[in-house]
Formats: C-alpha cells, structure tokens, sequence
C-alpha cells in the first residue's frame, strides 16, 4: 500500500465515522429538543429548572413546531450541554461511596445554587 492509498483510506474512513457521528448527534437533538418541550408543556417551571432555561425559552420551546424541532436538530453541534462543566462538581455527584437518593439530592442542590447564581448574573447586568 503506497503512502498516497494509506491517506485516501484513512480519509475514508474518518468521513465515515464523522457522518455516523453527525447522525448520532442528529439523534441525541432531536430527543433532546422533543423531551424538552414535552417537559415545558407538563410543568414549565420544573422544566426551567431541569433544563437551566429562562422562561422565554421554555416558552419558544413549548411553541415550536414540529418542522422547527426537526431542522434545529439537524445541526451538527449538541444542543444539550453538561450542566455539571466543573471535575470538582462532576465527582461530588457521582462518588462510589453514594447511594442514589443522595446522589439525586446533591445534584438538586447543586443545580439550584447554579439557577440562583444565573439569577444574580442576569441581574447585576
């Protein structure tokens, strides 16, 4: 196999695997996006909590159209995001040592303290 084949075939294979991703990233949106205005249509404050949104877009979710769900989840970026972005954070949570219910209640605290925070940014702007 000459060097230029051994490129082309790598080429191949990373355009392959980067459209399977695309896809899967596809998917993830379109789930996402569908849980979160099904979340927003029951109960839209407990949906702005789980999901760290502002009331104008739980209502832009609750109002979109299926057709709109569908070409914002074709994007090749992830529309969800960790809302856990620190190691510190992300290891409180899920020690081995926790059982579940603790494991529920510190990621409820944490994301409370997240929402109060945003509130005081948003504020002071």
């Amino acid at each position: 196999m000459t060097e230029r084949s051994a490129i082309l075939e790598t080429d191949i294979v990373m355009n392959v695997a980067n459209g399977e991703i695309s896809r899967e990233i596809g998917d993830i949106n379109l789930a996402y996006m569908l849980l979160a205005q099904k979340l927003v249509k029951q109960d839209r404050v407990a949906a702005m909590f789980r999901l760290g949104v502002s009331r104008e877009l739980a209502d832009m979710l609750a109002n979109m159209s299926l057709a709109q769900i569908l070409k914002l989840a074709a994007s090749n970026f992830l529309l969800c995001s960790f809302r856990l972005d620190e190691h510190a954070s992300m290891s409180a949570v899920v020690g081995e040592d926790k059982d579940t219910m603790l494991q529920q209640a510190h990621m409820s605290i944490l994301m409370s303290a997240r929402s109060l925070q945003s509130k005081k940014e948003a504020a002071t702007v």
